[in-house]
């Protein structure tokens, strides 16, 4: 089987992230965003002893389940991958794939609570990121979404049902805007001009709205008017601050080299489980706040009665979990490597009135060195990468009662989780969260005890 084949695949089961599992001649042959059901026409992108991995390009036949993907950018748009699956079944596919993944790796997955889905599948998210370019090159300014497979192509998305009508607005009238201006968007490859990003916040509770425009120093162009466009718009929530942030860095990441406020506070708040939590431009928080309340609530339950415990949590953020539990806690240590980060958990803790609760900036791995305490709890909140190896290593040497697991990425979870229940630790109960309707992704939290204990 060679690279390039085109071929025609039934899809009969699922791995996770979104991987469509089918057969040909014997060999095992992946589709990402292939669903069971369809019978789907690909590519083989690669081929390695016995296995293949195959691109996507139509759908022959649709599963029996299938629906319309209600949003008129759904396809070529690559943000969301699976609208045209009924929400049910995504749950049940998320579902099937995580349970997979822990039978692989023979790991038990305790009192198995079952999966919770997200409040709303549509406008839940309270942050979306744009990127200026363009559909074809030369053409006209696009504002929106990388394309399918395409990854230099930009399609604008006025319609976008993930996020509400004030997003959409401002997508809109920037879009607009910049295109009467003629400013060049920025070019990745030839590293020059303008406009690089459009970043909207909208905290759904609080219904606060921060407008974050990311350029490079190319131009000197001068933000006032669009400052006032965007203030003579009419939207359901409040716009509470205006930034703009410079970023002349080589990859397509936005690179915070230079935040300056053009109007407001340079923050917003979104308020979670009776907390208030301050936002700043580049603070990690849940992109979809009903569901964090959901995954949080999860995380403090999961703590059990106890109201004297010292929690250790690692990988803290804005300090979101520890401060929803320190009700539970006599203290919360909390890390986290960016330092911003750390500081607004402190703040937050502060406005909120707990003092219980204190948040240390640093690598988890040499932070945890320091500390002469021992936690009852440590709870875990890593990024998709998982726990650093060293850094389990102290989690372990902690001798801690319980550890609370809470993953994005449920693949390098029962990494290391088989590393825990090889020092001592058994899986009590787990449960998913889904926060990320129409995308692959899901939490998982997972309550682990010392057997000893």
């Amino acid at each position: 089987m060679k690279k390039g084949t085109e071929l025609e695949i039934k899809i009969q089961d699922m791995e996770f992230p979104s991987y469509g599992i089918g057969e040909r001649d014997g060999i095992k042959l992946m589709v990402k965003n292939a669903f069971p059901g369809e019978t789907i026409k690909g590519k083989l992108t690669k081929y390695k002893k016995g296995a293949g991995e195959v691109r996507l390009l139509e759908i022959i036949e649709k599963a029996d389940y299938e629906v319309q993907g209600p949003c008129p950018h759904y396809g070529p748009c690559g943000g969301c991958i699976s609208q045209h699956v009924p929400y049910e079944k995504q749950l049940e596919f998320k579902e099937n794939q995580v349970k997979k993944l822990f039978v692989k790796a023979e790991i038990p997955m305790g009192e198995y609570l079952g999966t919770e889905g997200s409040p709303n599948q549509w406008e839940y998210r309270n942050k979306m990121e744009f990127t200026f370019g363009d559909f074809e090159k030369g053409g006209e300014l696009q504002l929106g979404m990388h394309m399918k497979h395409q990854s230099f192509s930009i399609i604008s998305v006025p319609h976008c049902l993930i996020v509400d009508e004030d997003f959409r607005k401002i997508l809109d009238a920037t879009l607009d805007y910049f295109r009467k201006k003629e400013l060049p968007h920025y070019h990745i490859m030839r590293r020059e001009g303008y406009l690089r990003n459009l970043i909207i916040r909208k905290a759904y509770f609080t219904r606060e709205i921060m407008v974050n425009l990311v350029t490079t120093t190319q131009i000197d162009f001068n933000l006032e008017e669009y400052k006032n466009l965007l203030n003579s718009l009419e939207y359901e929530g409040k716009l509470e601050t205006i930034m703009h942030t410079e970023n002349n860095s080589f990859s397509d990441a936005v690179v915070p080299e230079k935040v300056n406020v053009l109007q407001g506070k340079g923050y917003i708040t979104e308020k979670l489980l009776g907390l208030n939590f301050k936002i700043s431009p580049f603070s990690f928080f849940q992109t979809n706040s009903q569901g964090a309340e959901k995954l949080y609530s999860v995380v403090r339950e999961f703590l059990g009665d106890s109201k004297d415990l010292t929690v250790f949590d690692l990988y803290c953020g804005t300090g979101t979990i520890g401060q929803i539990t320190a009700a539970k806690a006599r203290e919360v240590i909390g890390i986290e490597l960016i330092e911003e980060a750390a500081a607004a958990a402190n703040e937050n803790a502060k406005l909120n009135g707990l003092t219980n609760c204190n948040f240390i900036a640093g690598d988890v791995t040499k932070v945890i060195q320091t500390l002469d305490k021992k936690p009852d709890v440590i709870i875990l909140d890593p990024p998709r990468s998982g726990v650093h190896p060293k850094a389990l290593e102290y989690v372990v040497d902690f001798n801690a009662k319980e550890i609370v697991y809470v993953s994005c990425n449920p693949k390098t979870l029962v990494i290391d989780l088989k590393y825990l229940r090889e020092k001592g630790y058994e899986v009590i109960k787990s449960k998913l969260v889904d926060l990320f309707p129409n995308t692959p992704h899901v939490e998982t939290v997972v309550k682990l005890k010392r057997k000893h204990s």
